[in-house]
């Protein structure tokens, strides 16, 4: 056999390979792992801390938990929920490691679950917005939240989707972190409800519709 011969051999093999879907091949796992999505909410644990400002995150997981009969599991540096909608497999984290280290349970369940950073939704509370308020960024600075810059300094990057939920900033000088870590007042409670209806919403279209679509039909409100 001379070598023209062996090397259309060759390229029949690999054209085989291809066409029936090798194992070799990434394809079918770069599908698998496209449908799978990390959505973390941040917060600190316990008691203390269920019904502040600064818990959002929690508090938006738990309500969509609530609504669709899921329940959490205690795991590695968090609690994690496995939601199952439209095809897609949407993993909610908290993670247990207070607020200042969260990078170490995102970047831990991204790489346990193979989850590319586009697929990855952090909820987080923002002060520069009124209350109530939604805004979802592809990227972005930590703009000063401990949680966010913990997660660009772990993943080193903050190429990652932030979903931010308003908590205004109506505190005195020198009173940010009694506000932040304060309850919500009574007229904030009765708004909740809609509000967490709303960012339900959006955590499924994310995973459904897309990053582009779900900031095109959720900014601003």
């Amino acid at each position: 056999m001379d070598h023209k011969t062996v090397f259309i051999n060759i390229k029949r093999r690999e054209h085989r390979q291809y066409k029936n879907g090798s194992p070799r091949t990434p394809k079918n796992n770069i599908e698998s792992v496209s449908k799978k999505y990390l959505i973390v909410g941040l917060g600190n644990i316990g008691a203390e801390y269920v019904n502040t400002r600064h818990n959002i995150g929690f508090k938006i997981l738990d309500f969509l938990a609530r609504k669709e009969g899921l329940d959490f599991q205690t795991v590695k540096l968090g609690s994690l929920a496995e939601y199952k909608f439209k095809g897609r497999s949407l993993l909610l984290l908290k993670p247990n490691t207070y607020m200042n280290l969260s990078g170490k349970a995102v970047q831990y369940w991204m790489e346990k679950e193979k989850i590319p950073l586009e697929n990855i939704f952090v909820i987080t509370d923002d002060l520069n917005l009124s209350f109530g308020t939604i805004r979802i960024k592809p990227k972005g600075s930590d703009g000063g939240h401990n949680g966010l810059k913990n997660i660009n300094l772990v993943l080193n990057t903050n190429q990652y989707t932030r979903f931010r939920f308003g908590i205004s900033d109506e505190f005195k000088k020198g009173k940010q972190i009694d506000y932040v870590l304060g309850e919500w007042n009574a007229a904030e409670n009765e708004a909740l409800p809609e509000r967490l209806e709303l960012a339900s919403e959006i955590i499924k279209s994310f995973g459904t519709a897309g990053l582009e679509n779900t900031m095109t039909s959720f900014n601003g409100k």
